[in-house]
């Protein structure tokens, strides 16, 4: 319970605990970016770490000056690029086994809504799974079950990836030294979390509709 209060703390209020890692750990905080933008896109398990907000967080603090612009650009891209190749490879080597059951850490429920996602958008799910959470994590481990192409994963891969880190990072190193934005940082980062989780839910939704109406209609025929 710790560590999922700690880790929910965390996201939403990510502006004051990444100022507080810079002020910690000065120059450490790259490799901190770099481990959790890793493990959030390349790792199964980890779908929950924050993405999408520590990017625009990031971005902010770049701007007052205490982290470098173009060190943070690089630090994200290099840890979003290796983390879906890293997760890609996974997919190619172990996930037939793991897609054909549930593990304590995994739900196959999950994973059958990335592939749904991957078949249905093609090579562009894996940009589009940028901006889309658990998505974002899972889409190229099916990619790598699927057994996709990997020079063609390596072109949608860093594609993806400098458009999700370009846009929000220069988003938040832009607009973060904006009054408005100062004042309401916070309401700023839960936006953020809830536009990006939009996409997730509309989904469900459509599914859950999708499915009642799929019944209603076999009663009926029934009838």
């Amino acid at each position: 319970m710790d560590i999922i209060s700690y880790f929910s703390d965390f996201v939403l209020h990510i502006d004051v605990h990444l100022f507080e890692l810079v002020e910690q750990y000065g120059l450490w905080v790259y490799a901190i970016l770099f481990i959790i933008v890793f493990c959030e896109t390349g790792l199964v398990v980890t779908p929950f770490l924050p993405g999408d907000s520590l990017l625009f967080a990031a971005g902010v603090v770049a701007g007052t000056g205490l982290m470098g612009y173009v060190e943070v650009m690089v630090v994200l891209l290099a840890a979003g690029i290796l983390g879906d190749a890293v997760n890609y490879c996974i997919g190619r080597h172990v996930g037939p086994a793991i897609f054909s059951r549930d593990t304590r850490f995994i739900k196959k429920e999950h994973l059958l809504k990335a592939h749904h996602f991957y078949e249905r958008h093609g090579g562009k799910a894996i940009v589009l799974a940028r901006f889309v959470p658990i998505v974002r994590t899972f889409a190229p481990f099916v990619a790598g079950i699927a057994l996709m192409c990997p020079r063609t994963f390596f072109f949608y891969n860093v594609t993806g990836c400098v458009l999700w880190v370009g846009c929000l990072v220069s988003a938040g190193f832009f607009l973060g030294n904006l009054e408005w934005v100062r004042q309401n940082f916070s309401l700023i980062v839960y936006g953020i979390v809830v536009v990006s989780v939009l996409p997730v839910a509309i989904e469900v939704l459509r599914s859950w509709f999708g499915g009642k109406k799929k019944d209603n209609e076999a009663e009926d025929d029934k009838k």
